[in-house]
């Protein structure tokens, strides 16, 4: 992989036509990575046009598919250690969770190589409708079309597996789009599967910023988009594409509730974890934390000193929980939100500080719903704290949101689970466990303005395929 070239189209590294490089750096000294190139107009085209034309010779067959992307799987295990270095070079993520990502995309992986066989029809019951006893029909699966795959910086390998490798399952042509400040991850996979035999055009690379996403938007080629990033960006997406099909994974501010039968213990524990993993720029890390007024003050001790314990420093140092943030600027941001909330009547009781772009893991106490930080999106370490009394004022604090991505709810109720879990506006619930854990097979989607569409890898191939009626009428045998 030669990084100064950064695109890859038609199955060749280049460099861009009238695009100069720019750098690549690292969040934690702001040490420069590596320089790529980013895409022009004509690179763009060039791209598209590339996944259109393979997708109209249409000679990608499901058992081809199987073996490139198993033999993908394979190679990335055998260059973990390479790919996780990566991760914590571009994105500034902790080494130990940067592996545990690179284990996951081995995983995932492996999963689309398993639905490429699996992408089926079914049959239709007509007779079951008085008059069409003698219909048969059955629909047959096709793939939707050149897709647009554009990812975010949060997880920059793992998270390209729901869209590139899922639509390559289903039989679709990619153009993928990586975070503008996380490009080498993609680079690295990208030539992965060049490596494991995935024949010219079926996956290209294109790297740049908006401009680069506002050219991909307008063009009419795409059948389907896939992003994940911001709300503002996703409905700049939707407002684009039009009728076209897009899955959305947009913004969270995660809803974690302790009530009063909980293991304290495990609730401070994995809410410690959910809430500061990669300096909370996750969008199902954990955010407001909702305690039953019973065990409030003894679950916010325990909290505290979960926090506390956490390392926070360099992230290639293989002791350290929390690194750095994107950028001084992300950093700058999270600072000024702790200090509007402690002015709007809130506590900082843990953290609240900066040093450079790395801001400790800071817990708000007595937030109130109508503070910013309830409301929106922090994507900082930041765990603010509200209490309640009853199980209906903790639903109703809960969805008291724009959002409705992942909450965590923590009680030693079978009944106490069911009932807030059918009550909360959300996507997923995760019981006795962080809001921040997403398993690959799971369907994962949010509801309200955290998005639409379903990734989790089988779910995602089905977003990526489209299904065919056919209805035979039959005539008596002759």
């Amino acid at each position: 992989m030669d990084a100064s070239s950064g695109l890859f189209i038609d199955g060749s590294w280049r460099t861009s036509k009238g695009r100069s490089s720019r750098a690549v750096r690292n969040p934690w000294d702001d040490s420069i990575v590596a320089t790529v190139c980013d895409a022009g107009p004509s690179d763009v085209q060039d791209a598209v046009g590339a996944a259109q034309r393979v997708m109209d010779a249409g000679d990608f067959l499901p058992f081809e598919r199987y073996q490139v992307l198993s033999r993908a799987s394979a190679l990335i295990a055998a260059d973990a250690e390479e790919f996780a270095r990566l991760i914590v070079l571009e994105a500034g993520k902790p080494l130990r969770d940067a592996r545990a990502e690179v284990a996951r995309a081995v995983h995932a992986v492996q999963l689309c190589a398993e639905e490429a066989k699996r992408v089926t029809g079914e049959v239709i019951p007509f007779s079951a409708t008085p008059g069409s006893e003698r219909r048969v029909g059955f629909t047959l699966p096709h793939p939707i079309g050149v897709v647009c795959a554009i990812s975010s910086f949060n997880a920059p390998l793992v998270q390209m597996m729901h869209k590139a490798p899922a639509a390559l399952a289903a039989g679709c042509a990619v153009v993928l789009k990586p975070a503008e400040k996380t490009p080498l991850s993609a680079m690295k996979f990208v030539e992965t599967l060049s490596e494991a035999g995935l024949p010219a055009g079926w996956l290209n690379l294109v790297l740049g910023g908006a401009e680069v996403g506002d050219q991909l938007i307008a063009d009419e080629r795409f059948a389907a988009y896939s992003f994940t990033g911001s709300v503002r960006v996703g409905q700049h997406i939707r407002q684009g594409v039009g009728l076209r099909k897009t899955i959305l994974e947009l913004g969270n501010n995660s809803p974690s509730i302790v009530h009063a039968d909980a293991d304290l213990e495990l609730a401070a524990t994995a809410i410690a974890k959910s809430g500061f993993v990669y300096a909370g720029q996750m969008c199902i890390a954990a955010q407001r934390v909702l305690v039953h007024s019973a065990v409030h003050d003894e679950f916010l001790e325990l909290l505290q000193e979960k926090t506390r314990a956490l390392i926070v420093g360099d992230p290639m140092d293989e002791r350290t929980d929390v690194g750095p943030m994107l950028s001084l600027e992300s950093a700058e941001r999270a600072v000024q939100l702790i200090k509007e909330t402690v002015g709007a009547g809130a506590e900082c009781i843990t953290g609240g500080t900066r040093e450079g772009s790395t801001v400790t893991p800071t817990i708000l106490r007595n937030v109130h719903p109508g503070m910013r930080i309830a409301r929106d999106e922090a994507f900082s370490p930041i765990l603010a704290v509200t209490s309640y009394d009853t199980i209906e004022e903790a639903v109703e604090l809960a969805n008291n949101t724009r959002f409705g991505l992942q909450a965590a709810l923590f009680t030693e109720s079978l009944d106490t689970a069911m009932y807030i879990s059918q009550r909360l506006d959300t996507g997923t619930v995760m019981v006795n466990e962080g809001s921040h854990v997403r398993i690959d097979q799971m369907p994962f989607g949010g509801v309200k303005d955290s998005g639409m569409g379903r990734e989790g890898i089988r779910y995602a191939v089905e977003e990526f395929t489209s299904q065919r009626l056919v209805c035979l009428t039959l005539k008596d045998p002759v």
